[in-house]
């Protein structure tokens, strides 16, 4: 049988499918990226072939199942990423269906492969105390610690997405009345989010100190450039670290950037803002997505429970058996 070279599919799938077609994403691009990285390393040490020598055949049902294995047991991946490894791989042998219909039976083997079910856990948030012992902690006499009080107060009122605060400009800013940021999120789709009085006012104090072009960069590092997402982590962290000092709860929370988007969603489903709402505010596309900040919310389940009435019983003491008949029965 006639095999068909991998090496010109997989580079046409990023220019043309991805890059061209789709305008994806550079985090999108970048992770799909990784996967193939991982996959062709893979094939290297168990089919002995370089990757440009692999043909589409070589990447069988089995040998991709072989490899999500890989990436469970020595890798120590998670379902999670797991799964997001295997739709890189549906997404490259659905673009592969249209260009290769002849082997329309070996892809649909593939993508016949099944995700697997992953345990959802709770999401962590700050409370109200924990998040003004972390908005506490940047030193507000020097810049960076200035740029940091009012990233972090930012993000807890906004609930942006890390990609989408370090990639703030002056031109995404609307100050004054109606207040808001502008920005690109998810899916390439732009929203606005307005500012409360509080952050309106933090933030245009950092941008009268920042000075700048519309085309700036609100949050810089020390170089001027954007911050990274592995700067704003290690940023979160220390803050974390000397704010548990003061608020020991934060000492069993594992704060990222994300959990501050959390937070921001809790913030607003406390204070009664419907889900539909707070679907809109961050950006998902479905209001289903919101249930997980209705299962973590154990304030609202309190209220909840204070509204039933309570169950009317009469309280029994326990008698235990007698003991020869407890004898008498055992036999």
């Amino acid at each position: 049988m006639k095999t068909t070279s991998l090496s010109p599919l997989l580079q046409s799938f990023f220019t043309d499918r991805l890059m061209t077609q789709r305008h994806a994403s550079p985090h999108t691009i970048a992770s799909y990226r990784d996967t193939f990285r991982l996959l062709l390393l893979f094939a290297k040490t168990q089919l002995k072939k370089l990757p440009w020598q692999l043909s589409l055949q070589d990447l069988d049902a089995p040998f991709i199942g072989a490899f999500l294995d890989q990436l469970e047991k020595h890798r120590h991946n998670s379902h999670r990423s797991r799964n997001l490894r295997l739709a890189a791989i549906r997404s490259f042998f659905q673009y592969v269906s249209f260009q290769q219909p002849d082997l329309s039976a070996h892809i649909q083997r593939v993508l016949a492969i099944p995700n697997k079910r992953q345990d959802r856990s709770l999401i962590d948030f700050l409370t109200r105390p924990e998040i003004e012992a972390l908005l506490a902690v940047p030193d507000q006499t020097t810049w960076s610690g200035r740029r940091d009080h009012v990233l972090l107060r930012l993000a807890i009122q906004t609930g942006l997405r890390l990609s989408e605060i370090i990639s703030l400009r002056y031109a995404d800013v609307q100050l004054g009345q109606a207040a808001h940021v502008r920005c690109h999120g998810k899916g390439r789709k732009e929203r606005c989010t307005p500012l409360t009085q509080q952050t309106a006012t933090a933030l245009e104090a950092w941008l009268h100190e920042r000075g700048g072009s519309p085309d700036d960069v609100i949050f810089p590092n020390a170089r001027g450039g954007p911050l990274s997402p592995d700067g704003v982590q290690y940023m979160l962290a220390n803050h974390v670290a000397v704010a548990q000092q003061s608020c020991p709860s934060l000492k069993n929370k594992r704060v990222s950037p994300h959990v501050l988007r959390h937070t921001a969603a809790m913030e607003l489903l406390q204070a009664g803002v419907d889900r539909s709402v707070i679907a809109l505010w961050l950006g998902h596309e479905s209001p289903e997505t919101t249930q997980i900040y209705l299962d973590a919310n154990l304030t609202l389940k309190e209220k909840a429970l204070a509204k039933i009435a309570p169950l009317h019983g009469k309280l029994k003491r326990y008698r235990p058996d007698d003991a020869l008949l407890n004898f008498l029965r055992a036999l």
